[in-house]
């Protein structure tokens, strides 16, 4: 689950993390109201959504009076944003943070986040931080400092020297550095975070370290011990579908293509993905109805499914193990039921019971497209979308 940037930060002030003085606002009317509050000559009105690249999209304006502080809010507020991480479709932008605008002497970039393959946290660090960071990362990656970091222990005093060394941190500013680089840790650990990244941290001419901008992820399934971190959820951030998915607890990811997919298995619906891409075709999401579901459950996903009105064609690939075959056909059957279904369902069914829900699937009037195997699935079904 991510936050906005203004929830990040509100967070980041209670466990001791620099931030400057700001306020969110829903309204122009609220935004006027802050600058006054803000007691600042001039003042950021930044666009609050889920995705990076505002400022070079227009979402972060500089206002000098309350006056315009709460007109350019009201060009932001009710608009869609489209950002290069946004897609075509862009975000809603329904709150505004009014910030005080301070001077910048320097641009650093630290996050926190998860490296998979070596199942542990990791700190990454660079002097250069800012709108070109990916660009830096990608391009110079030596620039880019990783220190793994132990999940219980956090940060070591070696690892702190090194990032300070490597933020370039002058010597005045080493122990508010390392106390900003250990209080980010916890923040992370504690909250069961993801990914917290800041970027850029700052500092001024004035010699203070300042968060000036914030990205927090979440680990959704940690949410039920942070009960005040889930209210913080903004659905209007969220593909529809993906937050539907979640109220009934199927993985589902929304994509760019038209080929439906309804799979049982993470690692098989990757698999599934990636051959429908291999024969030419483009899957319309990431769906996993998991290893126990209930016919309830494959009937909402394949209604999920049929909302994307993006999708042309369907593949259902089940393998059977503890999801048994029949109750697979047994969902599509339920979901379909009384529903004029025009468009080509393509089913590769194998595993436990496999034969009972082919029998059940040989005796419905659906326009069904039995598969012998996954790759024949995956062409038959790119063919059927094609027309």
């Amino acid at each position: 689950m991510k936050l906005h940037e203004y929830q990040a930060k509100q967070l980041f002030a209670a466990c001791g993390l620099p931030i400057p003085r700001g306020i969110p606002a829903t309204s122009p009317e609220e935004a006027g109201y802050a600058f006054e509050q803000l007691h600042v000559a001039i003042a950021n009105v930044k666009a609050q959504l889920h995705a990076g690249g505002r400022g070079k999209a227009g979402g972060i304006l500089v206002a000098h009076s309350a006056a315009e502080a709460a007109r350019l809010a009201g060009q932001l507020l009710g608009q869609r944003l489209v950002t290069h991480q946004t897609g075509p479709a862009g975000l809603p932008v329904t709150a505004v943070l009014i910030e005080q605008r301070v001077e910048i002497a320097r641009e650093l970039y630290f996050a926190i986040t998860v490296d998979r393959s070596a199942a542990q946290p990791v700190i990454l660090a660079s002097a250069s931080g800012g709108m070109e960071i990916e660009e830096l990362a990608a391009t110079r990656p030596e620039t880019m400092l990783r220190e793994p970091v132990d999940l219980e222990a956090g940060p070591r005093p070696a690892q702190i020297e090194r990032l300070v060394r490597q933020l370039q941190i002058p010597q005045p500013l080493e122990a508010a550095a390392a106390q900003l680089f250990t209080n980010a840790y916890q923040f992370w650990r504690t909250q069961d975070a993801v990914l917290v990244e800041i970027n850029p941290l700052i500092m001024t001419p004035d010699q203070q370290l300042l968060v000036l901008d914030a990205k927090v992820v979440v680990d959704d399934n940690a949410l039920f011990r942070h009960p005040a971190l889930a209210r913080l959820r903004d659905p209007a951030q969220e593909h529809p579908l993906e937050l539907k998915a979640a109220q009934v607890g199927i993985a589902y990811v929304g994509l760019e293509g038209n080929i439906g997919c309804l799979v049982n298995g993470a690692g098989l619906a990757m698999a599934t993905n990636d051959i429908i891409t291999l024969h030419g075709g483009h899957p319309a999401n990431f769906l996993d109805v998991g290893g126990g579901a209930t016919v309830e459950q494959v009937r909402r996903a394949f209604q999920i499914i049929l909302e994307d009105t993006r999708v042309t064609a369907i593949l259902v690939n089940i393998f059977g193990g503890i999801m048994k075959c029949d109750v697979i056909a047994q969902g599509l059957l339920d979901a379909t039921r009384g529903m004029r279904l025009t468009m080509p369902l393509v089913v590769r069914l194998e595993g436990t019971n496999v034969e009972q829900g082919r029998a059940l699937l040989a005796k419905t009037e659906l326009p069904l497209t039995a598969a012998a195997d996954l790759d024949d699935a995956a062409r038959r079904v790119v063919e059927l979308a094609k027309r």
